[in-house]
C-alpha cells in the first residue's frame, strides 16, 4: 500500500513537472512577438536641423526626446557604475539572477507584500520597455521567461545599449546621450566622473533624483554610486575622493529649445508624409539658412513694423498688421533667411510661403524686360498720358482711368525713367502697345500662376508669395535663369547616409543675359534715385563677392501684410 502511494505521488510529482516544463515552453514561444521589440529594436530617435554653416536650429521629435548612444559612445565608467549600483553579477548571469531572485522573496515575506523585485538590467529593460510596473507574479514570471529568451538572442553589449537608450532620465530626455547633451550640454566622452555617477543614479527615479529640481539629493545619490563602486573595488580611494568633491554645472535651457520655429514649421510641412516620419527617424537636415542673416532678418522686420504702426495708425486699428520677409540667392536658390510674421507666437502663420499678396508696382520689371526683349531700349520714349478704357464686368460695360502716383503725366517719358519712378500710365500704354496676350506669353517662362487676362497686369493684378516675388525676380541677377530656390540642402539618415540631396535647379531661361544685363543697370537705378531708394542697407547689401571673385547677388523681399 505504502509502495503504491509513493509510485503514485512520483508519477504525480513527474507529470507536474512535465505540465510545467510544457507550459514555460509554451509560455517562451508565446511571448517571442514582445521580444522581438527589444530584439530588433527600433526606437523613435530625434532628429536635428541645422543652418549652412552647421549651427544647430531644433531637435524635433514626436513625444520621447532620444539621441540614439551606440555602445562603443557610452564610456566604460558609466557602465561600470550602472552595473554596480543595478546588477552587479550582469556578467555572469543568463537573464535572471536567482541568488537575488531569492534574497527579494525573503524580502517580501518579511514585508508581507512586494517590496524588492530582485530584477537584473535585462528584466529592467523588459519592464521598461515591454512591460507594466504592476508587482504581480504572472508578470514576473513572463519578465523573467522574457529574460531568458532575450538573453539568448542579443549580447550582454546589446543589452546594455538597449538599456541606455530607452530609459528616462527626466525632463523628457530618453536615453543617456540625450541627458548627458541636455543636463551637461556635453558629449558623453567629455563627462567627470561625478556627472556620469549622477546619469547613474537618475534612472532609479528620474523625478526624484533631478538635478534640475533637486540638485543636493542628486549629487547625494552620485556619491552614493561612487562610494559602491570604491566598496567593490572598481574605482581607487583617490578617484574616488576627488569625483566627490565635484559639483556640475546643470544647465536648465533645455536643449529642444528651437530658435528659429518658423524654418523647423517649414521643413516638417515640407517633408510630412516623406521619408516616414521625421520627427522619429534620428535625421540630420541641413538647411540653407544663414542664422546671422536670419537674426539681421527679424531685426530688419521688428524695425519695419514699428514704422509701419506708427505710419499706418488708422489702419492698424481695423486689421492685423504682418509683415514678411525673405532672402535668396540668385545664383544658387538657397533661402538664406525666411521670417514669416513678425511674432511667432501670435501666429505661426508663414507668409513668406502660405500667403499671397497682389506685387503692385513691384511686378513692373517683367513688363519692362518683356518691351526690352521686343526690340525696346532704356533709352525708348514712353507715352506718359492719361487714356481711359472700357471693359466688361458681368455683362456690363465699366470704365477705367487709370492714374500716376503723383497725379500728374510727363508726356514722354524714357523706358528708364518711367520703370526708376514707377510711372503707371507709361507702364499702361507700354502693356497696350505690346498687347495683354503677347506679355502672358512671356510670363509663362516665370512659372506665375493666374495671369490677369486684361490691363490689370500693367499693375500687378495677381497674387504671389513673397517666396515666389524672390524666385522670379532672381533672373535679372542671374542673367536671365531662373533658379529653384531650395531651403533644405541634405538630409542624413541615422546610419550616417544621405538619402535626400538637392542641387541647383534652372527652372526657365526667361531672357537672354545682355537683356538681363540692361535690366538689372535699370533696377540699380531704382535702388539708387527712384522709389527703391530705401531699400539701401549696408548690413544687407544684395551683393558680394564669392571665394571665386565672382559677384554674387541675393533677391530679398519684405512684404507688408495690412490685412492678414
Amino acid at each position: 500500500m505504502f509502495n503504491s502511494l509513493v509510485k503514485g505521488s512520483i508519477i504525480l510529482a513527474m507529470l507536474f513537472g512535465v505540465a510545467l516544463t510544457a507550459a514555460f515552453i509554451y509560455a517562451y514561444e508565446e511571448i517571442s512577438l514582445d521580444a522581438d521589440k527589444l530584439i530588433h529594436y527600433k526606437p523613435e530617435i530625434s532628429s536635428i536641423i541645422y543652418d549652412r554653416n552647421g549651427v544647430k536650429l531644433a531637435y524635433v521629435f514626436k513625444k520621447q526626446h532620444r539621441l540614439y548612444a551606440r555602445y562603443d559612445e557610452i564610456p566604460g565608467f558609466l557602465i561600470e557604475g550602472l552595473v554596480a549600483m543595478e546588477d552587479t553579477r550582469f556578467f555572469e548571469h543568463n537573464g535572471v539572477n536567482p541568488d537575488a531572485i531569492i534574497r527579494a522573496i525573503v524580502k517580501d515575506i518579511q514585508a508581507g507584500s512586494f517590496v524588492e523585485g530582485g530584477s537584473t538590467l535585462t528584466q529592467q529593460l523588459i519592464k521598461n520597455k515591454l512591460l507594466s510596473n504592476e508587482k504581480k507574479l504572472a508578470r514576473k514570471i513572463k519578465e523573467a521567461i522574457l529574460a531568458l529568451k532575450i538573453e539568448d538572442e542579443l549580447s550582454k553589449e546589446d543589452i546594455l545599449e538597449r538599456y541606455l537608450n530607452e530609459i528616462s532620465y527626466g525632463n523628457n530626455y530618453f536615453g543617456v546621450k540625450t541627458a548627458s547633451n541636455g543636463y551637461f550640454h556635453k558629449e558623453m566622452h567629455e563627462l567627470t566622473h561625478k556627472e556620469m555617477a549622477i546619469l547613474v543614479a537618475l534612472p532609479n527615479a528620474p523625478s526624484y533624483y533631478n538635478p534640475l529640481r533637486h540638485y543636493k539629493r542628486a549629487l547625494n545619490r552620485a556619491n552614493s554610486v561612487l562610494y559602491r563602486m570604491k566598496s567593490i573595488g572598481w574605482i581607487t580611494q583617490s578617484d574616488y575622493l576627488k569625483a566627490v568633491k565635484e559639483a556640475p554645472v546643470v544647465h536648465k535651457t533645455s536643449l529642444t529649445q528651437n530658435i528659429a520655429p518658423q524654418i523647423i514649421d517649414e521643413v516638417l510641412r515640407r517633408f510630412k508624409g516623406k521619408l516616414g516620419d521625421i520627427r522619429t527617424g534620428g535625421y540630420k537636415i541641413y538647411t540653407t539658412i544663414d542664422m546671422k542673416q536670419q537674426e539681421i532678418a527679424k531685426k530688419a522686420v521688428a524695425s519695419s513694423y514699428k514704422k509701419a504702426l506708427s505710419k499706418y495708425k488708422e489702419s492698424a486699428k481695423n486689421s492685423s498688421l504682418n509683415m514678411a520677409f525673405v532672402a535668396v540667392e540668385s545664383a544658387t536658390g538657397d533661402i538664406l533667411a525666411m521670417v514669416g510674421g513678425v511674432d511667432y507666437q501670435k501666429s505661426k502663420f508663414n507668409r513668406v510661403t502660405q500667403a499671397n499678396r497682389q506685387p503692385g508696382s513691384s511686378f513692373k520689371p517683367f513688363i519692362y524686360q518683356t518691351a526690352l526683349d521686343m526690340g525696346y531700349n532704356p533709352a525708348s520714349p514712353l507715352t506718359d498720358l492719361a487714356r481711359t478704357f472700357q471693359y466688361y464686368y458681368k455683362g456690363k460695360p465699366k470704365i477705367w482711368s487709370p492714374k500716376n502716383y503723383e497725379h500728374d503725366f510727363k508726356g514722354f517719358i524714357s523706358f528708364r525713367e518711367a520703370l526708376v519712378h514707377s510711372r503707371n500710365l507709361a507702364t499702361i500704354n507700354l502693356v497696350s502697345d505690346l498687347g495683354v496676350s503677347t506679355i502672358r506669353k512671356r510670363l509663362a517662362f516665370l512659372d506665375v500662376p493666374h495671369i490677369p487676362r486684361d490691363m490689370s497686369i500693367a499693375l500687378g493684378n495677381l497674387g504671389l508669395s513673397p517666396l515666389k516675388m524672390a524666385q522670379i525676380f532672381s533672373v535679372f541677377a542671374n542673367k536671365g535663369h531662373m533658379i529653384e530656390p531650395r531651403l533644405v540642402s541634405k538630409i542624413i539618415s541615422k546610419e550616417g547616409a544621405v538619402i535626400f540631396e538637392t542641387r541647383l535647379k534652372e527652372i526657365s531661361n526667361f531672357t537672354t543675359p545682355e537683356q538681363a544685363y540692361l535690366m538689372t543697370d535699370v533696377l540699380m537705378d531704382v535702388v539708387k534715385r527712384g522709389t527703391g531708394k530705401n531699400a539701401q542697407s549696408r548690413r544687407l547689401g544684395t551683393c558680394r563677392k564669392n571665394r571665386h571673385n565672382q559677384q554674387q547677388c541675393r533677391c530679398m523681399v519684405l512684404w507688408l501684410f495690412p490685412y492678414d
